[in-house]
């Protein structure tokens, strides 16, 4: 089967999600419908297929060592003229997101890479498309405001198609044992 192209992020919620991905589209960025909002925790990464239970395994322990964290988009910034990019900043959850990239790339797992750039957590809103059009995007979302409680992240994978679809997600805190379990050694259940 050979290789597959994978990404680690944390999904923007409904609705922020869905009205951020719908104003990329409308500032003309053709590969807004393909990507689902997101900050990224790995940029788009070529594995081996074989070595995608690997990740899932490496990705389940990354995220049993997480706990919910608050997060907040708030007005816009740029990578330009170093990257042609317009994005959302995160001004709470920042350092939250640093961390659980640096776990999801840790030089002893399966998707250890260097990086391009340096890492900075964000939510692109405009990427490749011409000037005029990043500058109103970095206009128009100047005033913009979100926030959630982040409780997870997710594993995607690009199809040929250049979709992003995902394909695991992962909660925080790792598996929780269920009331009965925990009385299960008493050799009865709790009555109520």
């Amino acid at each position: 089967m050979g290789t597959v192209t994978i990404g680690v992020s944390i999904a923007v919620p409904e609705p922020h999600g869905s009205l951020l991905q719908e104003r990329r589209a409308g500032f003309g960025d053709a590969a807004a419908h393909g990507i689902p909002t997101h900050v990224t925790l790995l940029p788009p990464t070529e594995i081996d297929h074989t070595d995608l239970p690997a990740v899932e395994a490496h990705l389940t322990e990354v995220a049993s060592a997480g706990r919910p964290f608050p997060m907040r988009l708030s007005g816009t910034g740029t990578f330009r003229p170093l990257s042609p990019v317009v994005y959302v900043r995160i001004v709470e959850g920042a350092e939250a997101c640093t961390w659980l990239q640096q776990q999801v790339r840790h030089p002893s797992g399966p998707v250890a890479r260097e990086l391009q750039f340096p890492y900075h957590p964000h939510v692109t809103v405009a990427h490749g498309i011409d000037d005029a059009a990043m500058d109103r995007a970095f206009e128009e979302l100047a005033d913009y405001e979100a926030e959630w409680s982040c409780t997870g992240f997710a594993l995607y994978e690009q199809g040929p198609d250049g979709v992003w679809r995902k394909l695991r997600e992962y909660a925080f805190g790792g598996p929780v044992v269920p009331p009965q379990a925990a009385h299960a050694d008493r050799g009865s259940l709790p009555t109520r």
